[in-house]
């Protein structure tokens, strides 16, 4: 069983990797105010622009997303944005290491990378591609990869409800559980009004977790390893 936390990791910098804007917001939000509201610097790198959304579609979706994504890192107190131009929906068909590249020149300085748990929480293919690109960020610049992870419980209820399915971890899977004030991240979920219109999911995942968050650890350097031959994904 892995050593259990309740207190925030402290970092000086650290880097979210996600796929699409809203992400930041939707599902890290307020992980990523927690760790703003202590003084870590907090960067933001997102792969693709979102414009293929299930949700909406529309010629100039892509830049509507942009915008509101800088809305909300400013919500959060996100230092900066890197919004990347790889195809929404098509990270799987992207070159791995092209990826890890993007992220890792992304991550330069932090102290740690921030992404999804396995399987992307939802089991977006996109996102599951992150999360093996962080993995392999996290290596090759020698530094842990967290990610925010969803109890077994939560998870079971969202996927009961609405038929997505949600990957959640047991409490011996979990490395970190805080108490999070969610009014920041509320603010975030707001600025992504392309993709809240006939969208209950985000709001019901947060009354499901209350005023908690769990992180688990997907990547601790080993000071055996050699970070510059080791970038592919776990």
């Amino acid at each position: 069983m892995a050593q259990h936390h309740t207190d925030l990791p402290r970092l000086d910098q650290l880097t979210v990797a996600c796929a699409h804007p809203d992400d930041e917001s939707f599902g890290l939000g307020a992980v990523i105010a927690a760790f703003t509201e202590v003084g870590t610097q907090v960067d933001l790198v997102c792969l693709t622009r979102g414009e293929n959304s299930t949700l909406r579609a529309g010629g100039d979706l892509g830049e509507q997303r942009a915008r509101e994504l800088g809305c909300a890192a400013q919500a959060l107190g996100i230092s900066t944005v890197s919004l990347l131009h790889h195809p929404d929906g098509g990270l799987d068909e992207v070159d791995l290491h092209r990826l890890i590249a993007d992220i890792g020149a992304a991550a330069e300085g932090s102290q740690a990378l921030l992404t999804y748990d396995h399987g992307g929480i939802t089991g977006h293919p996109d996102h599951q591609r992150v999360t093996q690109a962080a993995i392999g960020a996290g290596r090759t610049l020698a530094i842990p990869v967290l990610a925010w992870a969803l109890t077994s419980q939560v998870a079971s209820a969202l996927r009961d409800r609405f038929a997505v399915p949600f990957l959640g971890r047991d409490e011996d899977e979990l490395d970190v559980t805080l108490a999070v004030d969610r009014t920041r991240q509320l603010a975030a979920i707001a600025c992504h009004g392309s993709q809240l219109e006939g969208n209950p999911i985000p709001h019901a995942r947060i009354e499901l977790q209350g005023a908690e968050e769990h992180l688990r650890t997907l990547y601790r350097p080993d000071p055996s390893e050699n970070p510059a031959s080791s970038n592919e994904s776990a």
